[in-house]
């Protein structure tokens, strides 16, 4: 099988999506899939390119027998909203483009952030193949949680639109907590389309 995983994060970045993107693509390696993450060039946190690379249109390297294709974003430090929504939809834009040159039989989507959703959503329309969707936060409820955003704004309500659009286009849906099913069985998500993966450590 052939698996297309897009997310905004990879190693040698080491926040939590990174890791757990990365230790499940080695292990569907392991069991025989040809993988391929579609994702930055590593700058998390700071929005500063690491040392040993430099923020170009297309890079690709293996890294565990994971084919990584790097591609430009606009680049910002994890703070404030106008700069890290140009970092998300820069990267979201360039994905969606080299995905569809991408031999895949599945696209997973991660969210957050939630335009990396839109993008696999939107690529499985183009190839015709199934995706999956990924859900390590509630969107747009942990924006608001956090004072990002007004639950009355008109932007808001779009989020919510676009949100309950992905979960309704999913062939599947990942979550990483029980609470987080019973948020999407709460908004007439089947439960038969949503599993749980908490995060973990292999002992």
């Amino acid at each position: 099988m052939k698996i297309l995983f897009l997310t905004d994060n990879f190693p040698p970045e080491v926040n939590a999506p990174a890791t757990r993107t990365f230790e499940h693509c080695t292990e569907w390696v392991k069991l025989g899939a040809e993988v391929t993450v579609i994702t930055c060039f590593p700058n998390f946190p700071q929005g500063k390119i690491y040392e040993g690379y430099k923020n170009k249109l297309y890079q690709k390297e293996i890294i565990n027998g994971i084919t990584v294709i790097r591609v430009w974003s606009f680049m910002a430090a994890n703070k404030g909203v106008i700069k890290r929504l140009l970092d998300f939809n820069s990267y979201a834009i360039m994905a969606f483009i080299v995905g569809l040159f991408c031999k895949t039989d599945l696209i997973i989507g991660t969210s957050p952030q939630f335009f990396t959703a839109i993008s696999a959503r939107f690529l499985s329309l183009f190839k015709r193949k199934p995706w999956v969707m990924e859900v390590r936060d509630i969107y747009p409820e942990a924006l608001s949680a956090v004072g990002l955003m007004d639950k009355n704004s008109v932007f808001y309500k779009f989020i919510e639109f676009l949100e309950i659009y992905l979960y309704q286009s999913a062939n599947h849906i990942v979550v990483v907590t029980n609470s987080f099913k019973r948020e999407l069985i709460n908004k007439d998500i089947f439960e038969s389309k949503i599993s749980v993966c908490t995060n973990g450590v292999n002992l």
